[in-house]
């Protein structure tokens, strides 16, 4: 492989998700350890990428926010559809167990219907560490990150951010839409740490409002059929249950009152 095609190689696995480690690059590409440092540093010369610990990333991928709607205005929309669907969720859940729950305005809703089951929680929300903390009998782990304070969420382009070294029976997630395509996120760096929280995971639950099935922008999290579980309203069409239930998906609809 020719020292142009490596370096298309390279950026094309930054670009898809923000960071590339450095064990990554060492597998794909047919060039010695030594030779990979040298086309590092070539790019870092010329501005197109930084060298961090393990790996590179994209110049700006963790100074910059997140894209997407602020937490506190996310928080306001669609509340009551996101109150029933968090109670749904926390039915789900067993005493006892260890279980994900990513940062979002729908999974936060579901931490006050966790009280007296002495859960195990890994989170990277500081919004559902809040939430939480008054409950004593539920045990609360942070992986390693940087803050995005828009959002209140700790998230590390790193592969070693902790996160290894927990295993869950279940992760409960959002998204910024859902169809065909699966899971989708509008930012590469949240998009990567999630996929690095569902490989610690036995089955994943979506929590989603119907209006997510209507914003399917973004790049792909996971397809459909990764996903154990979507908990949604009843404002979900038929079209959009009959897709769900035919890629072999649990539904769950929680009635809003």
């Amino acid at each position: 492989m020719h020292a142009e095609d490596r370096e298309r190689t390279i950026l094309a696995m930054i670009e898809k998700r923000g960071f590339v480690s450095f064990r990554e690059l060492d597998k794909r590409l047919t060039a010695s350890p030594a030779t990979v440092r040298r086309d590092l540093e070539r790019l870092q010369l010329a501005g197109r990428i930084v060298r961090v610990h393990g790996g590179a990333k994209m110049p700006d991928a963790v100074a910059s926010g997140l894209s997407g709607v602020p937490f506190h205005e996310n928080i306001k929309r669609n509340a009551a559809a996101k109150a029933a669907i968090g109670k749904a969720a926390a039915a789900l859940c067993t005493a006892g167990e260890s279980i994900i729950i990513d940062g979002g305005s729908t999974t936060l809703q579901m931490c006050p219907y966790l009280e007296g089951l002495e859960l195990q929680v890994v989170t990277n929300s500081l919004h559902i560490v809040s939430a939480l903390l008054p409950q004593q009998k539920t045990r609360v782990y942070l992986p390693a990150g940087a803050l995005f304070r828009e959002q209140n969420i700790l998230l590390s382009p790193f592969d070693d951010d902790g996160t290894g070294h927990y295993q869950a029976s279940k992760m409960f997630i959002g998204a910024a839409g859902v169809g065909p395509g699966g899971l989708m996120q509008t930012d590469v760096i949240l998009l990567q740490a999630e996929r690095r929280l569902m490989a610690r995971a036995m089955s994943v639950v979506l929590m989603v409002d119907s209006s997510k099935f209507r914003g399917q922008g973004g790049q792909p999290v996971c397809d459909l059929k990764s996903i154990g579980t979507i908990i949604t309203d009843h404002w979900i069409s038929d079209k959009d249950a009959k897709m769900v239930k035919a890629a072999g998906v649990r539904l769950i609809v929680a009635k809003v009152t």
